[in-house]
């Protein structure tokens, strides 16, 4: 079985389009939620997203190409090119070694959406012949394995929250068991629409406080639903023999990897986080974790929703014991909103920055303490520390759960 590397990232986020601006966004405690320009939220009760600024498909791709995609495709391929680029592995690499695992949790629900409005308004001769090849799920990793000709294992994960950490960890299987020398892996997300804000909204998941400084609060004790997120996170996975051999520079190592199923109930946690126990115990057992607590950190899911921080807190006492209070706890989410699909492969490289240089980014926003929610979850500003090791924990509707665990090198 082969080691397995990062050597290239790749991100496009409310709070920076490109990896730099991202994690010196993160580490600063930069909030990427405000009020959401994409559409009239008059008559909603939500009315606060994390949007993507600025974001400019012209600079990534030729107009005949975006054109031909829904957004959540724009984002992943923009995301993309930043993380081959870094790599150099295009002309380094047989295409047909080269995959792309790049996942969605709800895919091309603009183009959905605008097109049953030409249906319902302008009757089915009017509906574009591009609606479906521009609103399937798959469509990202397509676009992205059609950008960089990689011929190889293509597998566009969709496990809704835990869609990106899926799709990096089997990537990584991938290539360990030889079944391709590199993969472009990530994910990504467009959700930020009417009917995606009324859906999310009327299930009770999305926080209905329109205070930009108190919306996305993760363990916080007032939280009471997530802010919707938008964006593409991407990553180069690489043979380790094979990056060496080409001289690429290496970010971190790929140690561990598990996933698991709750079982139990379409969006609520198993009140004991049994599967997050699994995962996260699993992957740290196959990273050779050996509760050295003070060169740990774990990225959390931290959604800022009752349920999922009081049972993620609940999870990581469970594999820990009482190492758990002495570990580097955060959740970004508290700055990029939750990016559904997409989150997981954000936060991983919000990970690997973190163990790149020694700091642990912060859970900002945080105000009130929850006796159920008691770990040091690293509040409102960055820290310095000496970690070594990162585990990116992701939690999903359907009982969905994954981690990815990474180690300096």
């Amino acid at each position: 079985m082969r080691r397995v590397v990062v050597t290239g990232m790749g991100v496009i986020s409310p709070v920076g389009n490109n990896v730099d601006k991202f994690w010196d966004s993160l580490k600063n405690g930069v909030c990427g939620i405000d009020y959401i320009t994409k559409f009239d939220a008059t008559d909603f009760k939500v009315k606060i997203a994390a949007e993507v600024k600025d974001f400019h498909p012209e600079e990534y791709m030729e107009k005949n190409e975006y054109r031909r995609m829904d957004l959540f495709a724009q984002y992943a391929v923009a995301a993309s090119v930043e993380a081959v680029n870094q790599s150099g592995i295009v002309n380094s690499v047989d295409p047909e070694r080269l995959g792309v695992y790049v996942g969605s949790g709800v895919g091309g629900l603009i183009t959905f959406a605008e097109e049953q409005t030409k249906l319902l308004d302008k009757g089915p001769l009017r509906v574009s012949p591009l609606f479906v090849p521009m609103m399937i799920g798959n469509m990202a990793s397509g676009q992205v394995a059609m950008k960089f000709n990689a011929q190889g294992v293509n597998l566009p994960v969709v496990t809704a929250c835990a869609t990106s950490n899926n799709a990096l960890g089997e990537a990584y299987r991938a290539i360990k068991f030889g079944y391709a020398d590199a993969i472009i892996a990530g994910g990504t997300e467009a959700p930020i629409l009417p009917i995606a804000i009324a859906g999310f909204t009327n299930c009770m998941a999305l926080t209905t406080r329109n205070d930009i400084k108190r919306a996305s609060i993760p363990f916080d004790r007032k939280r009471d639903g997530f802010v919707m997120g938008e964006g593409a996170g991407s990553l180069v996975l690489e043979d380790y023999e094979h990056a060496k051999a080409r001289n690429a520079k290496i970010f971190c190592e790929i140690v561990g990897y598990a996933n698991s199923c709750d079982a139990y109930h379409i969006t609520a946690p198993h009140p004991e986080g049994k599967g997050g126990k699994r995962v996260l115990k699993e992957s740290l057992e196959q990273a050779g974790f050996d509760k050295d607590i003070d060169k740990l950190y774990i990225n959390t899911h931290g959604t800022s929703t009752p349920l999922n921080d009081k049972t993620e807190t609940l999870v990581i006492k469970g594999v820990l014991g009482e190492h758990a209070y002495k570990t580097a706890i955060s959740s970004t989410k508290s700055m990029t909103g939750h990016m559904l699909g997409a989150a997981g492969a954000v936060e991983a490289i919000a990970s690997i920055k973190a163990l790149q240089y020694g700091i642990v980014p912060p859970t900002i926003n945080y105000a009130e303490s929850d006796p159920e929610c008691d770990l040091n979850y690293t509040p409102n500003k960055a820290i310095k520390s000496d970690i070594n090791i990162a585990a990116s924990l992701s939690l999903g509707f359907g009982g969905h759960n994954a981690c990815v665990v990474f180690r300096r090198i």
